[in-house]
């Protein structure tokens, strides 16, 4: 569990184009099936951290731009995301 917690910590600091780029490979490595199945069980579990990650950092900025409303190209206020406009 303390591995878990401080991989987990690790990612805190990654930028989601990093953690998304190292989810990438780990997903490629799980695919090829090469290792051993200590080494498929550690990728699995980083690659579980890097997804939460990512999904997060994407929360975020989802939250950012339903925060932003332009009114003749000037951000006046905020209001929520809409995806169906």
């Amino acid at each position: 569990m303390a591995v878990r917690a401080q991989g987990e910590a690790e990612t805190q600091t990654m930028s989601f184009e990093d953690a998304l780029a190292e989810l990438e490979a780990i997903v490629a490595q799980l695919e090829a099936g090469k290792g051993t199945l200590e080494d498929a069980i550690r990728a699995y579990e980083r690659g579980d951290a890097l997804r939460r990650h990512c999904a997060a950092k994407l929360a975020e900025a989802q939250a950012k731009v339903s925060r932003i409303v332009e009114t003749a190209g000037t951000a006046t206020g905020t209001e929520p995301l809409d995806p169906e406009t």
